[in-house]
């Protein structure tokens, strides 16, 4: 995961929530905070641990999951539901429309790219789907792999 600005992101992220009347409490703050510093996708137990050595306060993980909720809500956090963890998301500074995302996990070093899906790609997904009788809950797409370093190793 490439390295953020992480105040330029926070302070987007506290934008978009006085634009949207919701509070990014200090609590929620710490959290998204640990996962833009995280290396990789974190599990709310890691998440509890980071928070814990972070603060110096312990949490419990269903709050961690209820804080994680919020993010996901917001579009600062995205759950990686093959893995059960979670990222932060890479566009939160960006200004422009975000696109569905698609995480390109690696199966080796365990690196997530997120990068978004062509929108007519989506749609013609969208269409096959409902040709198909077929309700889709996420449009988000996770494909496993191996990055290009872990492809130079092996």
């Amino acid at each position: 995961m490439a390295k953020v600005d992480t105040n330029k992101v926070m302070q987007q992220a506290e934008r978009s929530c006085v634009e949207h009347g919701v509070r990014l409490t200090s609590k929620r703050k710490h959290i998204l905070e640990v996962l833009l510093n995280a290396q990789a996708p974190r599990s709310a137990y890691e998440i509890a641990d980071l928070y814990r050595q972070k603060t110096e306060e312990n949490i419990p993980v269903m709050s961690v999951y209820r804080m994680l909720d919020f993010l996901m809500q917001n579009s600062f956090v995205h759950k990686l539901a093959s893995n059960n963890k979670f990222i932060a998301c890479a566009h939160i500074a960006c200004s422009h429309s975000h696109q569905t995302p698609q995480f390109l996990i690696c199966d080796n070093c365990q690196q997530v790219r997120e990068i978004g899906v062509d929108k007519q790609l989506i749609h013609a997904l969208e269409e096959s789907i409902e040709h198909n009788h077929f309700q889709l809950n996420s449009p988000q797409l996770e494909l496993h792999g191996l990055c290009e370093t872990c492809q130079q190793d092996s």
